[in-house]
């Protein structure tokens, strides 16, 4: 293999790298505000979201899953990956149950860090 085709996929891989961590969520995003939005053709529903700023700087929509939800502006959520498939967009899901973002109300069963 020569030199240049080395460089060029080792280059491209510290890249990749480099994008997928600034992106990544941790403890302490802080979440800017909360909105609903409606999914893509042919559903139809009122989605709630919120834009996170992520301790990298990057500002995300993030999906809150579950009915319900008690977090306000300047909440610190942690932020997992998994996008919503009808929600243009929303790449990033909020654990509830950790920090500021309560576990679903009156919730017996599959209480995991999912919900």
């Amino acid at each position: 293999m020569s030199h240049i085709v080395w460089e060029f996929k080792v280059g491209t891989h510290c890249c990749i790298l480099a994008r997928v961590r600034a992106h990544s969520g941790s403890k302490g995003d802080l979440s800017v505000n909360f909105s609903t939005i409606t999914p893509k053709k042919p559903n139809s529903a009122l989605h709630k979201v919120a834009r996170v700023r992520l301790t990298s700087g990057f500002e995300i929509t993030a999906y809150i899953p579950g009915i319900g939800y008690n977090s306000q502006e300047h909440s610190v959520v942690l932020v997992r990956g998994g996008r919503v498939k009808d929600l243009p967009g929303v790449r990033y899901h909020i654990v509830r149950g950790t920090l500021d973002a309560v576990g679903v109300k009156d919730r017996q069963q599959g209480r995991s860090s999912a919900l």
